[in-house]
């Protein structure tokens, strides 16, 4: 088990980053909050040059390896946002980098990976499939494997966005995170409950892949289908590392459908002029599924990230309109 973080890893990992990246802004939004009957702001970590907050625990995690881990390259599996967060900080500290995707990963997030010098590698039908390749590529080369979440350093990292969240919000009663293997909401658990344990912190996931949710809740490790299309929540195992702070510090977690999350893309569209991929709106669909628990509260919900596909986003603009 790696040693989590604190909130000084967190504040150690933004006076690294903020060298390479732009705080994000937080941003009210009167329609929203009207649909919600809440005061609601979205943290727009879409806005980031890799289009996720990702970016943040890979620019943190790079900065900390060893010369000779360095010397070795890395390698890490992923549906697209992490492996853009370590091909954009291997890029800058010089760092050999492969990344193993499943087939039929987001065309565009491939792209992104490729163009910032990754080293693409398909493999397998889903993240779990991809991740085990890795596991075996990793034995046979010797690269410096870089877990998607069991990383203490990619949690810290990504935990940078609540600070900026407290400090331009500091009176938040509530901040919804989405989940897929947990290192953002782990990230904001330990700033929030830190800083002030009165905020409440949740996450939310897909009901189509509920490995995450089932193990929180259940406090043993659940293996589960994942079938949803949001593949930066697509997990079918849990971690260890995000699963013990969750555990500790989550104040409750919830699943939402796939109809809830293309809503929630849709409202954000509308509403906030913001396109957010799947795992992007899912702390919106949230919010929406819990508003009577919400209503006059000042609530921020995050917005991890905006790279959806022009495919996925047709399909869910025909759904709509049919």
């Amino acid at each position: 088990m790696q040693e989590r973080p604190t909130l000084e890893d967190v504040y150690t990992a933004r006076r690294i980053i903020g060298e390479y990246i732009n705080k994000t802004p937080l941003h009210h939004y009167p329609g929203l909050s009207r649909a919600l009957g809440a005061e609601v702001y979205l943290k727009h970590e879409n806005h980031h040059a890799t289009g996720a907050f990702k970016i943040r625990g890979g620019l943190n995690l790079i900065s900390h390896l060893h010369e000779d881990e360095k010397a070795r390259g890395v390698i890490s599996a992923s549906t697209g946002n992490h492996g853009q967060s370590i091909a954009y900080a291997c890029r800058i500290f010089g760092v050999r980098s492969v990344i193993v995707v499943p087939e039929g990963a987001n065309p565009g997030k491939v792209e992104s990976m490729r163009n910032l010098g990754a080293e693409v590698v398909f493999h397998g039908a889903d993240f779990d499939e991809a991740r085990e390749q890795v596991e075996k590529l990793t034995a046979e080369f010797g690269y410096r494997y870089i877990h998607s979440a069991n990383e203490p350093h990619l949690i810290s990292g990504v935990g940078t966005y609540t600070l900026e969240i407290l400090e331009d919000l500091p009176d938040v009663d509530v901040v919804i995170v989405p989940v897929g293997g947990g290192s953002g909401v782990s990230g904001t658990a330990i700033v929030a409950k830190a800083i002030n344990p009165n905020i409440q912190v949740i996450g939310v996931g897909a009901e189509k892949a509920p490995a995450a949710f089932l193990s929180w809740k259940s406090g043993s490790y659940v293996e589960a289908s994942m079938e949803t299309f949001a593949e930066g929540l697509a997990t079918r195992v849990p971690f260890e590392l995000t699963q013990e702070i969750m555990r500790d510090l989550l104040d409750d977690f919830i699943l939402v459908s796939e109809e809830e999350i293309k809503a929630a893309i849709l409202l954000l569209l509308e509403k906030a002029h913001t396109l957010t991929e799947g795992a992007g709106a899912v702390s919106l669909a949230g919010a929406l599924k819990i508003r009577a628990r919400l209503a006059g509260k000042k609530v921020a919900l995050v917005v991890s990230g905006g790279n959806l596909s022009i495919d996925q986003l047709r399909e869910i603009l025909a759904a709509s309109s049919s």
